[in-house]
């Protein structure tokens, strides 16, 4: 019998196998039929420390037995203010407020809402944003707006804003996007902020930028008065090595968006951190300059409860090692690629791994994404190549072993590519 259930970014005309999940443990997925995965990019980027934690997983269930969810507007509760209390703690100086939300593209909207609502509430028409080339920052309408135009979002163009984009800074471009946003930021129409993914650009194919570029772009704005958001959405929670990736560029930005990871990936929350100014504006006697945002399960108990046991864990400094640990195991398996046809750019930062096939139909919507896919399906990994671009993301917990055969799958599902 055919399953009513509409998947995300699914193609259902073309008839592929969608396997059923029904028990996961570290780095492993179980299938109903007994097949086992390894999860070599950690569900969509959100599993940090392993499937079903029993530290997160312990915190979950004492917290749903006690509180599960109310209205966070106008009350509160322990889960949700010791949670704050330790972001501001654990983020870059400066960011000392949090807004709490759901997903990671409803983080990214509410950084918008507040750059806008701040400048109006200043009296300051400002209302450009900025961005970077060949980024991505959610499926949300304000989300789409401020990432790349292309596949993702043709159909919703008549409901997207306009947007101001400097190049990516690749070692030939570097110079050019400083000067862009510079002019950019310095020009008649003052820019109201600019967004960007510090240190690797995600979904636009795990391009990896310069710690030193990332402080450049943020002194311009710094410079120029214009607000920086840094999106670590993915980014965040060890993806690149540290903490955030902002960490890595001494920066601090005036928005921070955080999701993913927060939880150890085991049930979604999403925060929104902003500067004292940035609260400040909103602050008033006057209710109508509130920040005007909200969803049913702001700062779920539950939730918050699974995010302060993934912080206990990293602060009992158990973390950082074993990405140190996987990154190692990552550069071996990409010098074990070497020699394979049509491979390039072999790229790794943190727990990331990338590496790009040259065929002739790139792109997101390759034919060579499927294949590569389904090849890794049937050896038993867990893989979604961007387009052409092969990565691995795989959870903190994955051994060396596992690392090593998850690179011998992708190999030989390389080889096994037709012409």
């Amino acid at each position: 019998m055919r399953s009513p259930v509409w998947h995300p970014f699914t193609q259902h005309g073309l008839g592929e196998a969608i396997p059923q999940v029904v028990a996961a443990q570290g780095a492993w997925l179980e299938c109903a039929d007994g097949t086992r995965l390894l999860d070599g990019i950690a569900s969509w980027w959100v599993i940090t420390h392993g499937h079903c934690e029993p530290r997160i997983a312990a915190a979950i269930a004492a917290q749903a037995a006690q509180l599960d969810q109310m209205i966070f507007a106008g009350y509160t509760h322990p889960q949700a203010e010791a949670l704050a209390r330790s972001l501001v703690e654990l983020a870059p100086a400066g960011l000392d407020h949090v807004f709490f939300s759901d997903s990671g593209s409803t983080a990214v909207e509410v950084a918008l809402k507040m750059a806008l609502g701040h400048w109006h509430n200043r009296g300051e028409a400002r209302h450009r944003i900025l961005v970077m080339e060949h980024s991505y920052h959610g499926d949300t309408i304000g989300a789409m707006s401020v990432g790349a135009r292309g596949i993702f979002n043709r159909a919703y163009e008549p409901l997207l804003f306009d947007v101001a984009t400097v190049p990516f800074p690749t070692e030939d471009a570097g110079q050019a996007c400083l000067d862009t946003l510079e002019a950019l930021c310095s020009g008649q129409q003052k820019p109201a902020a600019f967004i960007v993914e510090p240190l690797v650009l995600g979904a636009g194919g795990m391009l990896i930028y310069s710690p030193e570029m990332l402080r450049a772009t943020r002194e311009i704005c710094a410079q120029h008065d214009v607000l920086f958001i840094a999106d670590e959405v993915m980014t965040g929670w060890g993806r690149t090595g540290t903490l955030f990736a902002c960490n890595q560029a001494g920066i601090s930005p005036d928005i921070l968006c955080l999701a993913k990871g927060m939880t150890g990936g085991a049930v979604p929350l999403a925060a929104t951190m902003a500067s004292e100014a940035i609260f400040d504006s909103h602050r008033s006697r006057d209710r109508a300059r509130m920040f005007f945002h909200s969803s049913s399960f702001t700062a779920n108990a539950i939730c918050c409860a699974a995010a302060n046991a993934n912080i206990k864990i990293w602060h009992e400094g158990e973390v950082a090692g074993r990405i140190a640990t996987l990154g190692a195991a990552l550069d071996e398996g990409l010098a074990s690629l070497a020699g394979l046809r049509g491979l390039g750019n072999a790229r790794r930062i943190g727990g990331i791994a990338a590496i790009d096939l040259d065929v002739c139909d790139g792109g997101y919507l390759s034919d060579v994404a499927p294949a590569l896919r389904a090849q890794a399906l049937a050896q038993g990994l867990l893989l979604r190549p961007l387009g052409n671009t092969i990565y691995l993301m795989p959870p903190y917990c994955t051994t060396r072993a596992e690392i090593v055969r998850a690179f011998a799958v992708i190999g030989q599902a390389i080889e096994a590519l037709p012409g």
